[in-house]
C-alpha cells in the first residue's frame, strides 16, 4: 500500500522536482548541459545487444564499480553497460575512466513519468545496484518490468537503517525486488536481512578489489622535480571543516619542517574558491591546480582543485590523511591510499568503510587522530621517521592486497543472470578469473 501511495504523491511533482534541481543547477550541483538526463531524456542511442544497468550513487561507488565493468567487459564481449549517477562529480571522474563499451547517464529523479522515459528508452536486461541509493519508484518500476535486479556491495549508514526502519511498509517491498543483495560485511547483512530482502549473501567489499587510481606519469615526474626535496603530506578528498584543519596543521609544522607542503584534495572542487579563501585568511600562500597555479618554493598549500586526478597525489605523497572522517561523513576508501604505499591516518568516523578502517587498525596500518592537534602530530610523526612511514604504508598495501578475490566471488554470483545474457558457450574461452 504504502509503494502505491509513494508513487501517488510523486506522480505530480515533476514542476517541483524541475525548480529543485534548476536550483542546484545554479549552485554546480547538476550539469547545465546534461540536464534533461535528470528527466529520464536522452539523445545518447540504445547498443545494439544485452544491456546491464549499473546504477552508483556517487563518486565514491561509482569508483568501486569500475573493476566489476571491466571484469564483466572483459569476461562478456557483447554486453553493454550503461551507468547511471546522480552527481557532476562522479559524471566528470567516470567520462575519463570508464571503458570502451560501456557509457554514463544522470540518473532520473525519482518521478514516475521521468522513470518510464528512463526505462523505455533503454531497456536495460540486467539492472546492478551499488551500495546504498535506494529510490523506491526506481526500484519497484524497475522491478515491475520483470528486469532482474542484483543489489552489490549493499551497506546502510546507521542513520538510513534507522530512517528505513520507521517505513517496513515501503523498504520491504523495495527490499524484496531485488533477486540478490551482497553485502559488504556481517553488520549489513543483519540490516539488509531484517529489513525484507529475500536472499542476501556477504562478501566482502567490492572497494578492495579496484586496482590503484592511475595518473599521467609525466605529470607524477614533472611535479616531483618541481617539489624536490620538500617534505610533503596529503590532506584527501576533504569536506568543509578539514580543510581548515589541514592548514592548522601546516601552520603547527612548517617551522619544524622548513620548506614543508601540504596537498589539499577537496571531494568537491566546486568549493575550491571558498577553500582557497579561507586559507589565505590563515595566512598560508596557496597555488590551485585548476587554473594552473605553478608549485613554487613559496607555495605552503597547493590545492588540488581537479577531479580524477587523486592517483596522482597519493603517489607525491606518503602520507595519506583520508577525508570525511573528522567532520561527520563517514569517511571515504582508505584503501585507495593504502595501494599507492602512502601511511594512512583518518578520523574517528569511518561508518561508510567500516571494514577497511579495522581491517587497517588490525595490521597497525593506520591511525586515528580526532582533531588538527593530534593530526599534527602524527603527521610529524611519519615525517620524521621515514622507517616507520615506510613500515606503515607496506602493512597498509598489505592489507589493499587482501581484498582482490572479492570481485572474483561477485563475478561468481552474477553468473547466472550473465548466462541468460550471454550464454556460457560463449565465453567458455575466457581464464577462470574473468568468466562469471
Amino acid at each position: 500500500m504504502l509503494p502505491l501511495l509513494y508513487r501517488m504523491l510523486t506522480r505530480p511533482l515533476g514542476p517541483i522536482a524541475i525548480c529543485y534541481l534548476a536550483q542546484r543547477r545554479k549552485r554546480g550541483k547538476e550539469d547545465p548541459i546534461r540536464f534533461r538526463e535528470r528527466r529520464g531524456l536522452t539523445s545518447a542511442v540504445r547498443p545494439q545487444g544485452p544491456l546491464i544497468w549499473l546504477h552508483a550513487a556517487s563518486v565514491g561507488e561509482a569508483t568501486a564499480a569500475l573493476a566489476l565493468i571491466e571484469n564483466l567487459l572483459a569476461s562478456r564481449p557483447e554486453l553493454a553497460i550503461l551507468v547511471t549517477t546522480g552527481t557532476v562529480t562522479s559524471a566528470r571522474l567516470l567520462a575519463s575512466r570508464l571503458p570502451a563499451r560501456a557509457r554514463h547517464q544522470f540518473a532520473p529523479a525519482d518521478v514516475p513519468r521521468w522513470i518510464i522515459r528512463f526505462l523505455d528508452h533503454w531497456h536495460p536486461d540486467l539492472a546492478l545496484w551499488i551500495e546504498s541509493e535506494l529510490w523506491p519508484n526506481l526500484v519497484l518500476m524497475t522491478h515491475a518490468r520483470g528486469i532482474p535486479m542484483v543489489l552489490i556491495n549493499g551497506r546502510l549508514s546507521a542513520r538510513s537503517y534507522r530512517l528505513w526502519r520507521r517505513w517496513p511498509g515501503l523498504i520491504r517491498p523495495i527490499m524484496r525486488a531485488f533477486d540478490l543483495c551482497l553485502a559488504q560485511d556481517h553488520q549489513q547483512t543483519e540490516r539488509i536481512q531484517s529489513l525484507g530482502a529475500r536472499q542476501v549473501a556477504m562478501l566482502g567489499d567490492l572497494k578492495g578489489a579496484a586496482a590503484p587510481l592511475p595518473c599521467e606519469r609525466a605529470e607524477l615526474l614533472r611535479l616531483r622535480i618541481r617539489i624536490g626535496q620538500r617534505s610533503v603530506w596529503l590532506a584527501a578528498s576533504t569536506h568543509a571543516g578539514e580543510e581548515e584543519i589541514a592548514g592548522r596543521v601546516h601552520r603547527d609544522l612548517a617551522a619544524k619542517f622548513p620548506g614543508l607542503l601540504t596537498i589539499i584534495v577537496p571531494r568537491h572542487p566546486a568549493r575550491a574558491d571558498a577553500i582557497a579563501a579561507m586559507l589565505r585568511a590563515q595566512g598560508l600562500r596557496i597555488a590551485r591546480r585548476a587554473p594552473g597555479e605553478p608549485v613554487t618554493g613559496e607555495t605552503d598549500v597547493y590545492l588540488a582543485d581537479t577531479i580524477g586526478e587523486l592517483g596522482l597525489f597519493y603517489r607525491l605523497s606518503g602520507i595519506a590523511f583520508i577525508g570525511g572522517s573528522l567532520v561527520g561523513k563517514g569517511g571515504h576508501n582508505p584503501l585507495e591510499a593504502a595501494r599507492l604505499d602512502c601511511a594512512v591516518l583518518h578520523g574517528s568516523d569511518m561508518s561508510n568503510c567500516t571494514g577497511m578502517a579495522a581491517a587497517l587498525a588490525a595490521a597497525g596500518a593506520a591511525e586515528t587522530v580526532t582533531d588538527a592537534e593530534t593530526l599534527a602530530r602524527a603527521v610529524a610523526a611519519l615525517l620524521s621517521d621515514r622507517r616507520l612511514r615506510a613500515e606503515r604504508a607496506a602493512a597498509a598495501n598489505r592489507v589493499a592486497a587482501a581484498g582482490r578475490g572479492v570481485l572474483d566471488a561477485v563475478s561468481e554470483r552474477l553468473a547466472p543472470w550473465l548466462d541468460r545474457l550471454v550464454p556460457e558457450r560463449e565465453v567458455a574461452a575466457a581464464p577462470r578469473s574473468l568468466r562469471a
